[in-house]
């Protein structure tokens, strides 16, 4: 160093450039932190605001079930012979049953239709798809939805609504078949073992919301974009309650397409429904929600 140099205060090249790349990468370090930082920011605020719209909107919360009063479904009302004939056959009688069934189903669901629809306005992203690909998330994603929220009440002999209703396997197996009802009891004692609490539950229904890969979806990038920031908050979420589990993630991302094959297998079981819909009295939502015709007197 020269005597100038000290005289006047300079500091030489070398000095200059090694301080210049060093603030450089201070700089560069706190952007990065910062950037960081928002990205967090902007996942907690996913999680907080599913959280709080899965509350919100869904009978089947750990506050809302845990003083539930179960109460059977009563035995359908018998009916009479006409002109003294005696009855039916056994086919005509589980007809008849089975019609009962799905009228009683069908009104104890419907509530739930409307909170679907609620806690769907609300999770982000959701509004900002068309009014198309919205309905087509609606009408295809919500059995998927309402059974990963009735499997917390779902056990292997029977199935609880968020009224307290109470559904057997067999009248199940009467609506449906042995092995669809199987299919659901194995999901739900699978996805139960899982032991979401319900903010997590509120973040894997959100995902199952925006399924860009519906039948009819047109805005399929933006429903992309939309779920994988749902995936990256659910698994931050699950990470924070199950850190001791890291293979619990994994385990959910493969419920995935389980729930949707069963729901694709009670899309199939409808069909009875649109065959024979002038012998059932159905909520008119239910039947908009589930494609199935209605009497006009139905609309009033």
């Amino acid at each position: 160093m020269s005597r100038d140099s000290v005289r006047y205060g300079r500091v030489p090249k070398r000095s200059r450039e090694r301080s210049t790349d060093e603030i450089s990468r201070v700089t560069t370090t706190d952007a990065d932190q910062s950037d960081n930082e928002t990205k967090q920011l902007a996942v907690y605020d996913i999680i907080l605001t599913v959280s709080q719209a899965h509350h919100a909107n869904c009978g089947f919360t750990e506050e809302h079930t845990r003083h539930l009063v179960r109460k059977s479904l009563s035995v359908p009302p018998t009916t009479s012979p006409d002109d003294g004939e005696v009855a039916t056959s056994t086919a005509d009688s589980l007809e008849q049953q089975k019609c009962w069934l799905w009228q009683q189903f069908a009104a104890n669901v419907t509530p739930c239709v409307q909170r679907v629809v609620e806690f769907a306005k609300r999770v982000p992203g959701f509004c900002d798809l068309g009014q198309d690909d919205q309905l087509i998330l609606i009408k295809v994603g919500f059995f998927e939805i309402w059974l990963s929220h009735v499997a917390r009440l779902t056990s292997n002999t029977s199935m609880v609504f968020d009224n307290g209703i109470t559904v057997t396997r067999q009248q199940l197996e009467i609506m449906y078949d042995v092995d669809f009802v199987a299919s659901i009891i194995h999901f739900a004692n699978t996805f139960n073992a899982l032991a979401l609490n319900d903010t997590e539950l509120g973040l894997f229904s959100a995902v199952v919301l925006l399924t860009a890969d519906r039948p009819g979806i047109t805005d399929v990038k933006t429903i992309e974009h939309h779920q994988d920031k749902l995936i990256e908050a659910f698994k931050v979420q699950v990470g924070r309650n199950h850190g001791s589990e890291p293979q619990i993630f994994s385990n959910l991302l493969i419920k995935l397409p389980e729930l949707r094959n069963l729901g694709t297998k009670h899309t199939s079981h409808l069909d009875w429904f649109r065959v024979n819909w002038t012998k059932l009295t159905l909520p008119p939502l239910f039947a908009e929600i589930f494609d199935i015709p209605k009497c006009e007197d139905d609309l009033q």
